[in-house]
């Protein structure tokens, strides 16, 4: 009879611990989504001033209609697309391209002078910050996540219950981890 016990109650615990396991890992999921929606609402505030500069910068870059024009299909296609990576991949394509309107713009000085582009500038400037702090914590998250989804004996409950592993948001251009040069 204290065998029975014995064993019922250590069936009892590892039950327990299973299920606080899964609850850990359902946890980290949630928040892997939340830390993904603030980068789509932060996104989704780009893409809403995107057509403000557009039109700001419209009247002054009157050779360049071929760049607004592809800001704008960018900017729509983002708005529309499917999936969080596809979306990502998007904004990576749109962030470029608003920054060739600035590049363009030093070449402007009326454009450069209006205040409605220097304040659109300066919002898109506090925007990229926002973008890159969610993309941190988003990053954050996925290392959390991925260290419970590897670690034993989380990843037998993990591969049992679907958790897969989650990818970080990386850099795709290896240009852009090279230390710039400065010359005077």
């Amino acid at each position: 009879m204290i065998i029975l016990l014995v064993i019922l109650s250590i069936v009892v615990i590892i039950g327990i611990y299973l299920i606080v396991l899964y609850n850990s890992f359902v946890s980290k999921r949630n928040m892997l989504e939340e830390a993904l929606s603030g980068i789509d609402v932060i996104l989704k505030k780009r893409f809403d001033l995107i057509p403000n500069l557009v039109e700001t910068v419209k009247g002054y870059l009157t050779h360049e209609k071929e760049t607004l024009a592809n800001i704008v299909n960018l900017r729509n296609q983002a708005l529309n697309a499917g999936s969080e990576d596809e979306k990502l991949q998007l904004d990576k394509k749109l962030g470029n391209a608003v920054g060739t309107i600035f590049a363009l713009a030093e070449n402007y000085p009326d454009l450069k002078a209006n205040t409605n582009f220097l304040s659109l500038q300066e919002e898109l400037s506090e925007i990229e910050t926002e973008v890159e702090r969610s993309k941190r914590y988003y990053n954050a998250t996925v290392r959390d996540y991925n260290i419970a989804v590897e670690s034993f004996p989380g990843n037998i409950v993990a591969n049992s219950f679907g958790f897969p592993k989650k990818n970080f948001l990386e850099l795709e251009d290896e240009k852009q981890r090279e230390t710039p040069k400065v010359q005077f």
